[in-house]
């Protein structure tokens, strides 16, 4: 069993993105029962809140079906516990690092860093930018699934 945790700063927009089309990507590779996917946050902020509307939005504009998602902090049993620890961007990797050291640096990488053009998710909550983020976690994504099949 592989178990990945995808993290960005408040969990109401980019991780709970990627967690939800990374489980459809697994589920459409019948992989399902080889993967547990889970998302959560590096900061408090948003802890307890449902998926952005404009993320919500997208889901729906897709035709993917998710569950309800409420936000929560990254915790160390996560570190623990996850093989593939995924931020969005640097700035979730510096707060990371601030959270737990450097005891989790082989588990942690960016999702566009399993693409041809690694780089950092950008933010859509300061970009408004929703359907560029879509297009960077699905090519994530699916990088990260054909790794790890």
């Amino acid at each position: 069993m592989t178990k990945v945790l995808f993290i960005c700063h408040g969990n109401i927009c980019r991780s709970p993105l990627a967690e939800i089309v990374f489980k459809k990507m697994v589920k459409e590779a019948g992989l399902e029962d080889s993967f547990i996917i889970d998302s959560a946050a590096t900061s408090r902020e948003e802890i307890g809140n449902p998926i952005y509307p404009p993320v919500r939005s997208l889901l729906r504009k897709h035709g993917i079906h998710f569950d309800e998602h409420y936000a929560r902090q990254v915790t160390r049993d996560d570190m623990e516990e996850n093989d593939y620890v995924i931020c969005m961007e640097r700035y979730n990797i510096k707060n990371m690092e601030r959270l737990f050291g450097h005891d989790y640096d082989d588990k942690i990488s960016l999702l566009l860093d399993y693409t041809d053009e690694p780089g950092d998710v950008a933010d859509p909550w300061y970009s408004g930018r929703f359907d560029e983020t879509w297009e960077d976690i699905n090519r994530g994504c699916r990088g990260l699934l054909e790794k790890l099949k």
